[in-house]
């Protein structure tokens, strides 16, 4: 499987989101190795969508900005194949909605996934039980779909837990994503009982965007994912990203802002 085959063995796994276009699409490219050198394990790569259900406002201004530029779910996945000349090894996730893959057509969809050396996909808008036939083109395409599960999802964890693919992506809290201050109380309880089931990683996202969190998390989690917060930086550093004489010096803070966050992480090859 393409997945593994990429997937570097961390003791911790950090799984970094960015948006594809935003600010620009070669900019994207070097947010993408920028990210690996920092130590991503896998990246998320976010197709600008108009309704974004399960993203807060942070990540849909980049779908606004993204979109104005002319992205779309096609040059998403165009721009994979210039990562990996670029020198992104890692495993790359398309993380989509499902309206666009549909208006691919869903076998259309997959190869070009495939195509395009993308590892797997996420559709937080797929409910589990309608997900029959993605789950069976995914694994015949060689591709993970990557399930979440969510404190709602109580009845579920086992179902769910018992088809994931890559890794599990744990919803720490209720809501839409977004930077969160705090963590919820029965978040531990939650991992635990996702890792009673689950025979894959298990990775915890949604609001995560601190050290402190991180520090907090990696002991009851396998994986870490921050989105928002490294999309808000991505918003503050924009015009620097997009000019030339700034460029390098704005990918230099990019990448410092990107370590003080995941620096609880110890990255250990084993």
């Amino acid at each position: 499987m393409t997945f593994q085959k990429r997937l570097p063995k961390h003791d911790n796994l950090f799984i970094p989101f960015i948006t594809a276009g935003d600010p620009h699409q070669d900019v994207t490219i070097e947010l993408a190795f920028a990210l690996q050198e920092e130590g991503a394990s896998v990246l998320e790569l976010g197709v600008p969508y108009s309704d974004p259900l399960a993203d807060g406002p942070i990540i849909q201004e980049a779908s606004k900005r993204a979109l104005e530029n002319g992205m779309s779910i096609r040059k998403a996945i165009n721009l994979v194949p210039r990562m990996r000349e670029r020198g992104v090894h890692i495993p790359i996730i398309l993380f989509t909605y499902f309206n666009p893959v549909l208006q691919l057509d869903l076998e259309h969809f997959f190869t070009l996934v495939q195509q395009n050396e993308i590892d797997g996909v996420l559709i937080p808008d797929l409910p589990y039980e309608e997900s029959a036939e993605v789950r069976r083109l995914a694994k015949a395409h060689d591709v993970v779909h990557i399930s979440l599960v969510a404190p709602t999802s109580k009845d579920r964890i086992r179902m769910i837990a018992s088809e994931a693919d890559g890794f599990l992506y744990c919803v720490s809290s209720l809501g839409v994503t977004g930077v969160r201050t705090t963590l919820p109380s029965d978040l531990d309880e939650f991992l635990q009982e996702v890792k009673k089931y689950a025979t894959i990683p298990v990775a915890v996202g949604f609001g995560i965007s601190t050290a402190e969190q991180v520090k907090v998390l990696k002991d009851h989690s396998d994986g870490i994912i921050i989105g928002s917060a490294i999309v808000n930086k991505v918003a503050e550093l924009k015009d620097a990203l997009l000019t030339n004489d700034t460029n390098e010096q704005a990918l230099k803070e990019f990448r410092e802002y990107v370590a003080s966050i995941v620096s609880p992480i110890q990255i250990c090859e084993v």
